[in-house]
């Protein structure tokens, strides 16, 4: 199994438009953020986890296959901007979309021409499956298995593919769901920046004690704004087992 970080920036990517910071302004290819997506393989299963705007430049970066799934963690558009890109993966047939009634309510209205009784050729060949916390779907033979953290106030799933658990967005988590993190090897958790508290995504520190709850082998963090500070400098001072992600890079468990 593999997950490749397709983008691990926040919603408006690093470096931030007008922005003279030294992250900014670093000529570092790690310190470069598109929009948090992800893409799991194993075998000939290929499963993409958020489809942000930056979707169509981060796939140019990847080899011409089948996706057999799009997991949706929810419906802002930083996480559902590039769905309309995923026409040319139709090529290799109907695309699966997984999310929760909320984000698939919204993205009915936000893109109806993909849902239409009598849709226009050329628009993605995708369809919309329902999907709630706790309940466990197979894609082609790989369990998937949702959980609900908090944007704020907003309920939003995170995903547990085997030893591998993705949340992106969560400042909270309600009571009783640290157990579906049970055995979980390979964490990835958002860490927006260290300081101020953001109100809606967790901090360093707050990511940190969450990993630390979890006590999963390796934590990487991602949905990132450019005021957590350079890559290099940050991963320095992080625990070996818990390292800020970046764009492009592969990593691979059991």
């Amino acid at each position: 199994m593999r997950l490749t970080f397709l983008g691990t920036g926040t919603s408006v990517g690093v470096p931030t438009i007008g922005c003279r910071c030294k992250v900014c302004t670093s000529q570092d290819p790690y310190d470069k953020r598109l929009r948090a997506s992800a893409l799991f393989e194993d075998g000939d299963t290929r499963i993409l986890i958020d489809c942000g705007p930056d979707f169509r430049q981060q796939m140019l970066r990847q080899e011409f296959k089948k996706i057999d799934a799009v997991l949706l963690t929810h419906v802002h558009y930083d996480h559902v901007g590039g769905l309309d890109d995923l026409r040319p993966f139709c090529a290799f047939g109907k695309i699966d979309i997984y999310a929760d009634l909320a984000t698939s309510e919204r993205l009915r209205h936000s893109i109806p021409y993909c849902f239409g009784a009598h849709k226009y050729p050329g628009v993605p060949n995708i369809r919309l499956n329902v999907v709630v916390p706790h309940q466990s779907f197979s894609i082609k033979g790989t369990d998937v298995v949702p959980v609900q953290v908090m944007h704020d106030k907003l309920p939003i799933l995170g995903y547990r593919i085997g030893n591998l658990m993705y949340i992106t967005d969560m400042k909270t988590i309600p009571n009783g769901e640290l157990k579906y993190f049970k055995g979980v090897k390979v964490l990835v958790v958002n860490a927006l920046r260290f300081s101020p508290e953001h109100h809606s995504h967790l901090t360093v520190a707050q990511a940190v004690s969450f990993a630390r709850n979890v006590c999963a082998e390796h934590t990487f963090f991602t949905h990132m704004g450019h005021d957590i500070g350079l890559h290099n400098e940050v991963n320095r001072t992080l625990p070996d087992d818990i390292k800020l992600a970046y764009d492009g890079q592969v990593i691979e468990f059991d």
